[in-house]
């Protein structure tokens, strides 16, 4: 078939805006390196704010003139639009959910008196911002269900602010808190725990370091200067803390974190009159989190001694540790309490298995599921009598059921109607071995009847990194891909936590090349059972998946048409210089270090671009409000590669605006998504929809 994209290509080639370079050279251990786009690291001066306007010029101008583009949209809009649901979660009389209709740009949080109750509206984000960017980020009710605290993100930052509502009238009190990022509201008595950074610079608020985290405590009717500081620690600047309180409320818990992985866990018991926090568990080498308290007792989720995860009670006064659910061959993947029982979800190739104990530890039974797939849920308070949880996969749209404690039965509670036959698709689950003989698996999904002859549009995604686990999941944005016979390909990469912590550390740090290995080997696989071939094979990812792609079409570029790297974390020499970048060290590595620098410089996608290199078709993605990955990751790797590639494959970047890390509204991630798909099918030689 004519690749009609690269004809256009070569006959229309792209005028790429200039990017002026400096001279900057910075010196790593003895290691010249380059930096000549560093101004570009100044997302609001106006040389940048130009320079975006005129990168989104060309890009939008390429994907106006893919003639199937806005046919994409449509069907996406059309395919989303239907009731999505959140599970119920109860408090006192009240079950509180979220809706989205179908097309709103932020779901609605409504409540509901018994499960036959009328809805009401508790709080509707879509009326605080006229283009639908403002979230609701989190809703914590205080122990008797009379308060909320609940905040509200804008144009897709980190940053959040906090409000009080009086649940009795439904009204917005005068309480609002501000600079808080990363944190929920902890209930004890009258008031709340929660985290916060110092007001960062004018101008700065989106790429400065974020530092000093510091834990307040909230009385409900005060204004925010009025807040008691619970905690800080003028000796380690870069640390996560995390205040959590039981629900009897008796404890609190303060979770520290230098990164992404290890933690160190202090506690205060109020029946004691702790005055100060003592240490429960010294950090940083395995990972703690407080799941609940028995009377004296805590029980506590770990991977001290036990790489797959279990469960232990710890007796606070003495340290004392007693496993209540031991190791197990799979991964113990989060652990809820409820109704008196102990809801544990392990991980079997991926998937969710459900089984309850008693709070001894006992099995009690395994809750059968419909499928091979993923499930959220079964939290609740210890008077409930049922709960909820939610089941998706590939082709499954997420649907709710309830669990009855005393019967063990489930049953339906409320499933989606979307505008597609599942019955018309198939998901496999194929394992392939990688470089260095580890066994890998992967998720396939596609319309059933396809032959097997290499001409399938593949979508291949990964993410490897940071104990984060891609196990099955339904996307309504998904079908219009599959509905033009496309494959969509998960790959469950070293550096996640599908098997444990085990399978985490080997894509860490001076390992991490395992995982771009894993990848590259997932396209040979594809490649070599005809699924699709190097002109039909897309691959794409986002943050850590972004840094996924831009590494592995570096060094495997002839296995590729085209390239997704979206919100990636590009530049491995600076990351660790911009907001809250310092946290991903753990799972990285740092510059500052001489080994991990070497290791970090290997494969950094910004620094081992090359001219000579067939690379893909390549569009990047970023948002002005990503205070996560900043945008300058984004845009130095784009001025980079447009420098440096000369084929006639494009080389485009879309900067998405009131966005961030995500998308912040419906309407976006309608319209990126319509991008994404144009872009790659064109590029892929597909001249209309079928």
């Amino acid at each position: 078939m004519l690749d009609v994209s690269g004809a256009l290509a070569q006959s229309n080639p792209i005028n790429y805006p200039s990017t002026r370079k400096v001279d900057q050279i910075d010196d790593y251990h003895g290691t010249k390196v380059a930096d000549p786009y560093r101004w570009l690291e100044d997302d609001r001066s106006a040389e940048t704010e130009a320079w975006v306007k005129a990168q989104n010029a060309v890009t939008f101008g390429y994907l106006e003139q893919i003639p199937y583009r806005k046919q994409l949209e449509n069907r996406l809009e059309q395919i989303i639009n239907y009731p999505r649901y959140s599970a119920p979660g109860r408090k006192g009389d009240w079950f509180y959910f979220y809706k989205n209709d179908g097309l709103q740009n932020q779901s609605v949080l409504y409540r509901q008196k018994g499960l036959d109750g009328k809805p009401e509206v508790v709080i509707d984000p879509n009326k605080l911002a006229a283009d639908g960017t403002t979230r609701l980020t989190s809703f914590d009710l205080s122990k008797d269900g009379r308060y909320a605290a609940y905040a509200i993100s804008k144009a897709g930052s980190d940053w959040q602010e906090i409000y009080v509502m009086d649940l009795q009238t439904l009204r917005t009190l005068p309480d609002k808190l501000e600079w808080v990022k990363f944190t929920g509201a902890a209930w004890q008595g009258d008031g709340f725990y929660y985290s916060r950074y110092d007001q960062p610079a004018a101008g700065q608020e989106l790429s400065s370091k974020n530092e000093f985290m510091k834990v307040y405590f909230h009385r409900r009717g005060t204004s925010q200067s009025q807040d008691l500081l619970i905690y800080e620690d003028k000796a380690h600047p870069l640390r996560y803390f995390f205040a959590q309180t039981t629900e009897d409320e008796r404890f609190l818990i303060l979770n520290i974190s230098e990164g992404t992985d290890g933690s160190e866990i202090w506690y205060k018991d109020a029946q004691s009159g702790d005055k100060e926090f003592k240490r429960l568990f010294e950090g940083f080498k395995y990972n703690y989190s407080v799941v609940d308290n028995i009377g004296n007792d805590l029980l506590v989720y770990h991977n001290n001694g036990a790489p797959n995860y279990k469960i232990s009670k710890v007796m606070p006064k003495t340290g004392a540790l007693s496993d209540l659910i031991p190791e197990k061959p799979e991964k113990l993947d989060e652990a809820h309490t409820a109704g008196g029982k102990l809801f544990v979800n392990y991980l079997k190739d991926a998937t969710s298995r459900i089984y309850v104990h008693n709070l001894n530890g006992q099995l009690e039974n395994e809750v059968k599921l419909p499928g091979l797939g993923t499930v959220s849920g079964f939290g609740g308070e210890r008077d409930d009598k049922f709960v909820f949880y939610t089941f998706t996969s590939f082709t499954f749209p997420a649907t709710i059921y309830r669990y009855d404690i005393a019967t063990q039965k489930t049953t339906l509670f409320r499933a989606p109607e979307v505008d597609f036959k599942p019955s018309d698709y198939e998901t496999k689950q194929v394992f392939f071995n990688s470089k260095d003989g580890t066994r890998v698996p992967m998720f396939l999904t596609y319309r059933k009847g396809l032959k097997l002859d290499g001409s399938n549009p593949t979508m291949l995604y990964g993410y490897g990194g940071f104990n984060v686990s891609l196990t099955p999941g339904f996307s309504a944005l998904l079908i219009p891909f599959l509905e033009q016979g496309g494959i969509y390909a998960s790959i469950n990469l070293r550096g996640g936590s599908e098997y444990g912590e085990t399978w985490h550390e080997q894509g860490m740090k001076l390992k991490k090349q395992n995982v771009f290995d894993d990848c590259i080997e997932a396209a040979e696989y594809l490649i070599a059972q005809q699924y699709t071939s190097p002109q039909k094979l897309a691959l794409r990812g986002g943050s850590n998946g972004g840094l996924l792609v831009g590494a592995v079409i570096n060094q495997r570029p002839d296995l590729f048409k085209v390239a997704i790297p979206q919100v990636g974390v590009m530049d491995m020499l600076r990351f660790h210089k911009f907001t809250v970048g310092w946290g991903w060290v753990s799972d990285y590595g740092s510059s500052d270090n001489s080994e991990e620098f070497k290791a970090l410089y290997a494969y950094s996608p910004l620094h081992n671009i090359k001219e000579g290199i067939p690379y893909p078709a390549t569009l990047i993605t970023t948002a002005d409000h990503d205070d996560r990955v900043v945008p300058a990751h984004s845009f130095k790797y784009a001025a980079t590669l447009q420098e440096k590639y000369k084929g006639p494959n494009p080389v485009l970047i879309r900067i998405e605006t009131n966005s961030g890390h995500g998308a912040s509204n419906t309407k976006k991630n309608i319209e990126t998504m319509a991008d994404i798909y144009a872009f790659m099918l064109w590029n892929m030689g597909v001249k209309s929809l079928k």
